[in-house]
């Protein structure tokens, strides 16, 4: 059996619980140089500095009577001030629920494993592997 993965898109962003989304969504096109300018600081008005890390992958059969399958990985967190190597957009200032790291600090296979993406590719594997039983 063949199967054909078209990214129709790949979506991760960060979202602040707080702020509407029209606003937010400005400010993660520039998330990178927001971040370590200041969005722990665009945030200080707010006791609730929650947000979440969330990561779309859709997949596509080819199959003109199939549906577009969508596979979401979400992480839970808060925005601090920046911490760690600014090497990957807002990495620096998201720091998930449970840690007392950021994205930034941590080291790869630690976020990797945690993380928005790896968590929607998890979905994506097991619908792969569901599809694979079924044949």
């Amino acid at each position: 059996m063949n199967y054909y993965l078209f990214l129709l898109e790949v979506h991760c962003n960060v979202y602040i619980t707080q702020v509407s989304a029209a606003v937010f969504r400005q400010t993660v096109t520039y998330s990178k140089m927001v971040c370590l300018s200041g969005l722990h600081k665009m945030l200080s008005g707010f006791d609730d500095k929650s947000a979440y890390a969330l990561c779309t992958f859709a997949y596509f059969s080819g199959n003109s009577d199939d549906k577009v399958q969508l596979f979401r990985g979400r992480t839970d967190g808060h925005i601090v001030s920046p911490r760690g190597p600014p090497d990957f957009g807002w990495d620096p200032c998201f720091e998930p629920t449970g840690y007392h790291q950021t994205y930034a600090e941590m080291k790869k296979e630690q976020k990797n494993a945690i993380s928005h993406r790896s968590r929607a590719l998890h979905a994506l594997k097991e619908y792969f592997d569901s599809q694979t039983d079924r044949h």
